[in-house]
């Protein structure tokens, strides 16, 4: 049974949505359905929202196109990535940019070079990591010497696995746990739960904490992030976290729903 209690616990009216990917809004290559009419239902009043995702690996471009295949009408202004909350945090750090060496692939790579940064494995000022399935000792050993020549060390987020067609896989968080060991250093994380990139996320929607559902399926990177930034959560049961692992996790959603779809129409009863 769905956990009823948090689900009607309030009657707030949100403004603003920042919602999860994988595991939320679609399964691997297929649309979650009820995600789909929460979505266009969303769109017909009016309400604002954000898809925010970890995934480091691709472009806005490209997860926009690939909703469009799945029946979501998307704007790459409406995708915001790990790779884009890592950039703009450079940014304000290197208005002017600065030498970086990346391990990671085209998501990571187009956001840091469109930022004005230099892509570099010659003494760079930072090393930044997100997933490579591409990953090698040379590019291990790159890093780790830059770092202990004094470079950052800056991860687009701490997934130790990720879901794949076959079961779990290494994900960034793990690539980022060699460099760090070898280097003897600690990584500055900025993907979910961490509150940078819910920061920027906001801003880019245009919302405020308190008017702001955070909208995912993993207790460790959505809810988590939820409850770092103030934000109330709502779990989804179609992906990653249970309803009994909610129950004994730390930080509670404030929220718990089969499906996103089912929470708006829940919403919906109760204020008629």
């Amino acid at each position: 049974m769905i956990l009823q209690a948090q689900v009607v616990k309030t009657l707030k009216v949100y403004n603003g949505f920042l919602l999860d990917l994988d595991g939320t809004i679609y399964r691997g290559t297929e649309p979650i359905p009820e995600a789909l009419q929460f979505i266009k239902e969303l769109r017909e009043t009016g309400r604002r929202f954000l898809y925010v995702t970890n995934n480091s690996s691709t472009t806005p471009e490209k997860v926009a196109v690939r909703l469009e295949a799945m029946g979501l009408p998307t704007d790459p202004e409406q995708v915001y990535t790990s790779s884009m909350a890592v950039a703009a945090y450079l940014s304000e750090k290197e208005p002017h940019g600065a030498d970086v060496f990346i391990i990671g692939e085209e998501g990571l790579h187009t956001a840091l070079q469109q930022s004005g940064f230099r892509l570099t494995a010659e003494q760079p000022r930072y090393v930044v990591i997100g997933i490579d399935r591409a990953f090698t000792y040379e590019k291990l050993a790159i890093a780790v010497r830059a770092i202990r020549n004094g470079a950052q060390l800056i991860a687009t987020n701490k997934d130790a696995a990720l879901p794949t067609e076959n079961g779990l896989a290494p994900g960034t968080g793990s690539l980022v746990a060699a460099v760090s060991v070898a280097a003897g250093t600690t990584p500055l994380f900025i993907g979910k739960p961490e509150t940078i990139i819910v920061n920027y996320a906001l801003q880019r929607l245009g919302t405020a904490p308190e008017e702001t559902l955070i909208v995912g399926d993993n207790l460790f990177t959505d809810i988590e992030a939820g409850a770092n930034s103030g934000l109330d959560s709502l779990l989804v049961l179609t992906g990653f976290s249970t309803e009994a692992e909610a129950e004994r996790h730390p930080h509670r959603p404030t929220y718990v729903a089969a499906n996103v779809y089912d929470w708006w129409k829940q919403q919906r009863e109760q204020r008629s």
